[in-house]
């Protein structure tokens, strides 16, 4: 028998699974209209709106069968925020949550309606996925004719600069209902590229952003579809508010301005470092003026120390003078400095250190590999050989999380839904204690096979078949694969009881071309690697994602990231070569990385890779918040 969820008074409704949320979360839990939440680093945006999707959802505010739609910017994002609802609601409840990413939700749309669209707009149904680059965007250009003569000249189509051409031209408005009518030479190649993507070989290809254009097109020409979706959701939540683009915040406006759904938007400009991935300048003044948002901040630091989040306030300034003042609300837990510069002579001396002080750490204070990241600006594999040699040498491994894996980044294959299911699968089948994977198995494979929480027979039926599977993988793999053939027979296997076409059907990016396959092959390797140096399947697995080495990283895939101890390296002229280009994003940069912390940050500087006068002015912020420096 089925146990129905409990509705509760609003009045009555309490923080699940939290000791406290200040104030002003609290306020927007239990808010009825638009708010725009300005969250610091560390203020808990992701649990605010899980707590706000509990409230909705236990008190009736968001009523049966209507839905709330969260929005994140990553899939890992996405996929967290909805297991945080399930952790906190009765199934019933959670299963009228829908957590999806930006290019999920356009790529939906378009899949289902873009055969409504008008003709000169329509892609081909079986569309490719197209990534294109500042590159890509060039050769198009030297690529193109002279313009008509009507509009413009050669000279002019030459000046387009291709770094900004997609976000100044090629989405920079919505798509007109007709095809295009250019009456300057930027317009006219825009509306070459679209008409190249979509018609000129044998297959289209859209960039998501295309994918975005088109998604808000579709629902201003069909009042239906739009109305769909808004009889369809009651409120609406955007997470990372502050990186979101012009095409994402045009769809969402068409969509629900004036709808009668409450809206939410999560963030914060001092963390807007997406500025080159087309990101608005100023997304929440929007968001404020067209929905009447109120603005609401978040003071709380649940992240960092209260040294830490001193220096914080200082960077904040820098970017926002009216910043308010963090509170932190952790202990510190370290003696000494929370945050210093290191200066070396060279790179070697460098990585000595900095691998000496990880083993020291480890060793005093108890912290495991993943406690630690190393971050950098950019091209993280100009500085992992020097540091790999010396973390080996104390017998710890270093992990370039943006190397490639075949055609994936390995960050971004980790958090792949077809990866993190096979590897489910194989520590469900492989670990002698794996209750926890086992519901996470049925929760993910219900989700794949678009199973409801009511039915339980169709649940039984699954987790039978999980049972036996789980037991059959077991008995045929007890010990770990010598060969890259076995573990194509595995992962074949695996993906049998997963479906193929299930997998397309619940998560769009697979729904076309080959990028399934292309995932696949990744994981492949990256298992087959793992297999190579590994006695047995919890070392094969631990390797894969990671667990015994210390990450080396972007400061763009830190993002949204935590860790104990923060070691910055490269704070140099030569790794913030664009710093004067844009001293606000790079500024925001250096914000997000200093913010990743808990209890430590250490910048690191060798003379032997370049000078400091470029980026002074941070050298200055950290002076300024009395940061030592330390010669070694």
């Amino acid at each position: 028998m089925t146990v129905r969820a409990r509705r509760v008074r609003a009045n009555d409704w309490l923080p699940i699974d939290v000791e406290e949320l200040e104030d002003h979360a609290l306020t927007v839990v239990r808010s009825v209209d638009h708010r725009s939440v300005i969250a610091g680093p560390g203020a808990g945006k992701t649990e605010l709106l899980a707590q706000r999707a509990a409230f909705l959802l236990q008190t009736g505010t968001s009523p049966a069968p209507r839905r709330i739609l969260a929005i994140s910017f990553k899939r890992d994002a996405a996929r967290n925020l909805a297991q945080r609802v399930k952790r906190r609601c009765h199934a019933e409840d959670a299963a009228r949550f829908d957590s999806l990413t930006f290019d999920a939700f356009a790529k939906g749309l378009v899949d289902r309606f873009g055969q409504t669209l008008p003709q000169a707009w329509r892609p081909r149904p079986d569309y490719e996925i197209a990534f294109a680059t500042d590159r890509d965007y060039r050769d198009f250009l030297n690529a193109l004719g002279d313009p008509p003569r009507e509009i413009g000249t050669r000279a002019e189509l030459e000046a387009i600069d291709a770094r900004y051409f997609a976000r100044d031209h090629l989405f920079a408005a919505r798509l007109p209902v007709t095809e295009f009518t250019p009456s300057t030479v930027a317009e006219w190649a825009a509306e070459r590229y679209w008409r190249a993507s979509m018609f000129s070989g044998a297959k289209t290809w859209l960039s998501f952003p295309m994918i975005g254009r088109l998604a808000e097109l579709l629902v201003r020409v069909n009042p239906l579809a739009r109305d769909a979706l808004r009889l369809t959701y009651s409120h609406l939540f955007m997470d990372e508010f502050q990186d979101t683009t012009q095409v994402q915040y045009d769809l969402v406006h068409t969509i629900f301005a004036g709808s009668g759904a409450i809206a939410t938007a999560v963030g914060d400009h001092k963390q807007q470092i997406m500025r080159w991935a087309m990101a608005m300048d100023h997304p929440f003044e929007a968001f404020e003026a067209d929905f009447g948002a109120q603005r609401t901040p978040l003071h709380n630091n649940y992240r960092s120390s209260p040294d830490l989040v001193r220096i914080q306030h200082v960077l904040a300034q820098a970017l926002d003078q009216k910043a308010s003042t963090p509170v932190s609300k952790v202990d510190c837990k370290i003696s000494g400095d929370s945050c210093a510069i290191w200066t070396f002579g060279n790179t070697s001396a460098e990585a000595a250190a900095l691998a000496s002080f990880v083993a020291s750490e480890m060793k005093s204070r108890g912290l495991a590999p993943r406690d630690f990241v190393l971050l950098v600006r950019q091209t993280p594999h100009k500085y992992v050989d020097s540091l790999d040699i010396a973390f080996r040498r104390q017998g710890i491994m270093l992990r370039n999380e943006a190397g490639m894996v075949g055609k994936v980044m390995l960050q971004d294959l980790l958090a792949e839904e077809v990866s993190v299911l096979a590897i489910a699968m194989l520590r469900l089948a492989t670990a002698p204690r794996a209750g926890r994977t086992w519901s996470q198995c049925v929760e993910y494979i219900s989700a794949l096979r678009g199973l409801h929480h009511d039915d339980d027979r169709a649940q039984m039926k699954l987790e039978l078949a999980l049972d036996r599977f789980a037991l059959q993988l077991a008995k045929e793999h007890t010990s770990v694969p010598e060969s890259e053939e076995e573990v194509v027979a595995l992962l074949e296997k695996i993906i049998d009881f997963l479906g193929r076409d299930a997998l397309r059907a619940a998560h769009p990016p697979y729904a076309q071309g080959a990028w399934l396959e292309t995932v696949l092959d990744s994981l492949l390797k990256h298992l087959t690697n793992c297999c190579a140096n590994a006695g047995t399947w919890a070392e094969v697995l631990d390797a894969y994602d990671g667990v015994h080495a210390v990450p080396l990283m972007t400061i763009h895939k830190s993002k949204g990231l935590e860790y104990d101890t923060v070691i910055f390296v490269g704070l140099d002229d030569a790794a913030w070569w664009s710093f004067e280009q844009d001293k606000y994003e790079a500024t925001a940069g250096f914000f997000v990385a200093f913010t990743r912390a808990k209890q430590q940050v250490i910048f690191s500087y060798c003379a032997s890779r370049g000078e400091r006068k470029t980026i002074a002015p941070l050298y200055d912020l950290l002076e300024k918040a009395g940061v030592p420096v330390q010669a070694h």
